[in-house]
């Protein structure tokens, strides 16, 4: 569930238990797939290529996020604080998104990490605080900073944003 709620990562289940309450559970807790032993490796091969197809499908298109003059449209990889475009890296637009879609909630460094990065990466937290201070220089021409440090737990987006 853990992985699950950081990441988008598919999942596989490769189990010696066979019975159908292993599998349903398997399921249940975020597998995308259940594969008892004995199998084959070319049915292990078709179903990690099928898992890997669904979660590359393109996504139903998402609305850009707004938060006060903040807007991030996903989908074009586009931020704009009042109409300004604010040019980004993918880990500085994916760590200012995380911090945008729950704001007044604190992110540790390493959810951060986790979700500029996916699990399983291993980055230092301090490579985050780099891409904050990126983040902050960019914004702060153009307006007020609107990432928290909230010291000795992480970073969160201010609950209001005003315009500059």
């Amino acid at each position: 569930r853990q992985i699950r709620a950081h990441s988008r990562t598919p999942i596989v289940f490769l189990s010696s238990r066979d019975d159908e309450i292993d599998r349903v559970l398997g399921l249940e807790l975020g597998g995308d797939d259940y594969l008892s032993k004995p199998f084959s490796p070319r049915e292990l091969l078709a179903r990690v290529k099928a898992v890997l197809r669904r979660a590359q499908a393109p996504a139903h298109h998402t609305p850009p996020l707004t938060h006060g003059p903040l807007v991030l449209d996903a989908a074009r990889h586009l931020c704009t604080w009042n109409g300004h475009e604010v040019v980004l890296t993918v880990t500085e637009f994916a760590l200012l998104l995380t911090l945008a879609q729950s704001p007044g909630r604190v992110f540790s460094r390493q959810e951060l990490v986790e979700r500029a990065y996916g699990a399983g990466h291993v980055i230092t937290e301090r490579t985050v605080d780099s891409h904050i201070r990126r983040i902050r220089t960019k914004l702060n021409a153009i307006a007020a900073d609107p990432v928290e440090t909230v010291y000795g737990l992480g970073y969160r987006m201010r609950e209001r944003l005003e315009s500059a």
